[in-house]
């Protein structure tokens, strides 16, 4: 099951990135590596947005197999509506979420731009080898920023060997980390889309004439109406 809503998520979510990308993205027209190179971002992105789509719709999926198991309890073929697929499919995106966040993502962008170490044989292999090379670079970077803050801010033993502990404490707390800075930013973003929607919506709709004077609209109706009657 789990297996299948991932397929579906990312059918749509290819679909989603092949509909919006440039027509010149992802072509095959000047050369093979590249158009090999850019079929493999194309995955990997298309990959994170179906996690990504997972993920925000977890919660209306557990709320809906919720409700129908209430409204059918004794139906057998709904049976596999239950908390156990639910906390299965919480479990896989927070796997493949930590996945995209701190290696996916980061590898389609240096994949992309890599072009192979200067001497080495020109291929694909060649820019595996510099994106490795350039995203293990990353990591030690990230990972040594970290320390030296956490040194800094609890300068004590236990704070520097919780580093070692990445899997239990610091990777679900880069991932709430980053779910706050989503929200805050559609927080911050969601008003002004909202009034640029209602601008948009005001010039395409007429707007209703409630407040307007009928008298001042019949004695200007009369005197066009006397005026042609003249000019007749």
């Amino acid at each position: 099951i789990c297996a299948l809503l991932f397929a579906s998520l990312y059918i749509l979510c290819h679909f989603i990135i092949t509909h919006f990308k440039k027509h010149t993205d992802f072509a095959a027209e000047h050369d093979d590596e590249d158009a090999a190179v850019n079929r493999i971002a194309l995955g990997l992105c298309t990959f994170t947005l179906a996690v990504a789509l997972g993920a925000v719709l977890l919660l209306p999926f557990s709320i809906i197999s919720n409700e129908v198991l209430l409204s059918f309890p004794h139906n057998y073929y709904i049976q596999w509506l239950n908390g156990s697929l639910v906390h299965g499919l919480w479990n896989l995106i927070f796997l493949f979420s930590n996945l995209s966040l701190v290696f996916l993502m980061p590898f389609a962008y240096f994949f992309t731009e890599s072009e192979g170490f200067a001497g080495s044989k020109k291929g694909i292999m060649a820019r595996v080898y510099e994106t490795s090379v350039v995203l293990l670079l990353l990591t030690l970077l990230v990972l040594g920023m970290v320390w030296v803050a956490s040194a800094i801010v609890s300068n004590d033993a236990a704070s520097r060997q919780s580093l070692y502990d990445l899997w239990e404490f610091y990777l679900p707390y880069l991932y709430s980390c980053i779910s706050l800075f989503g929200v805050l930013l559609l927080l911050l973003c969601t008003p002004f889309g909202l009034s640029t929607m209602f601008t948009v919506t005001g010039k395409l709709l007429v707007k209703p004439r409630l407040l307007e004077d009928l008298d001042e609209q019949l004695s200007c109706t009369r005197l066009e109406e006397a005026a042609v009657s003249r000019r007749i």
